[in-house]
């Protein structure tokens, strides 16, 4: 891939939605001169943990750990600070964990990271799940629409201090033109403009239409993982990008 070409990959974040440690290093191995972030969610990090972690970051790429912390303040709180030592450059936390838990977890982060002397993480709101639709909102007693919900919880998040959300790309437009362009937005439940279906992801979307709503970041784990060539599907998704 060319300089242009790369800095359009700086945008995507691969997604190592894997079990094995062995098949996630050849994954990184295979796609981390093209690849500057790697998602390691709850699948990965059960098995692997901080092994996987350094792994990727010995390899010059950096880690957005996905684990959704959702606690009370004092546990997320501590969970931040061993995250700071661990030198991740991402994690999230769900914003309906409430205002004082994102609020403390970025206050300790900002503390850490200075008395440490290295860089804070950036920290994310997960709003609702990209598997989400109106009726599985009111099962829990939501009568806020998708669009309405997700943008409170954004908004609560800036508020706390939080550095952007996690969102679908059905939310991209409104969060862009009520938040900012300075807050982040991560978009997962990325498919391929020719493989886009209706799976456990309800709201998906492609990369190209992703980006050109706003989105800071794309995730995509799937076509990746499961390509022959996953190296030549990172080329193609990043052609998608800059078309």
């Amino acid at each position: 891939m060319n300089s242009s070409s790369n800095s359009v990959s700086n945008r995507l974040i691969v997604s190592l939605d894997v079990d094995n440690l062995k098949k996630a290093q050849r994954l990184v191995e295979e796609v981390s001169p093209w690849v500057r972030v790697f998602k390691v969610g709850y699948r990965l990090f059960t098995r692997a943990g901080r092994e996987i972690v350094e792994f990727i970051q010995h390899k010059g790429a950096e880690v957005f750990l996905d684990l959704k912390f959702y606690d009370i303040p004092h546990t997320v709180r501590e969970c931040a600070r061993s995250l700071v030592h661990l030198k991740v450059s991402m994690f999230d936390v769900h914003t309906m964990g409430g205002f004082r838990m994102m609020q403390e977890t970025v206050e300790v982060c900002v503390k850490e990271a200075r008395r440490l002397k290295v860089r804070k993480p950036l920290i994310l709101g997960v709003t609702l799940l990209t598997s989400f639709d109106s009726r599985m909102l009111k099962e829990i007693g939501i009568e806020k629409g998708i669009e309405e919900y997700t943008l409170y919880l954004a908004r609560l998040a800036k508020k706390a201090g939080l550095d952007g959300v996690i969102a679908s790309a059905r939310e991209i437009e409104i969060l862009r033109n009520e938040l900012g362009k300075e807050f982040l937005i991560i978009t997962p439940g990325i498919r391929l403009l020719d493989k886009i279906k209706e799976d456990d992801q309800k709201r998906t979307s492609n990369p190209r239409e992703a980006i050109k709503k706003g989105a800071d970041y794309i995730v995509i784990g799937r076509p990746i993982i499961n390509s022959s060539s996953p190296q030549e599907m990172v080329r193609r998704i990043v052609e998608e990008i800059g078309e």
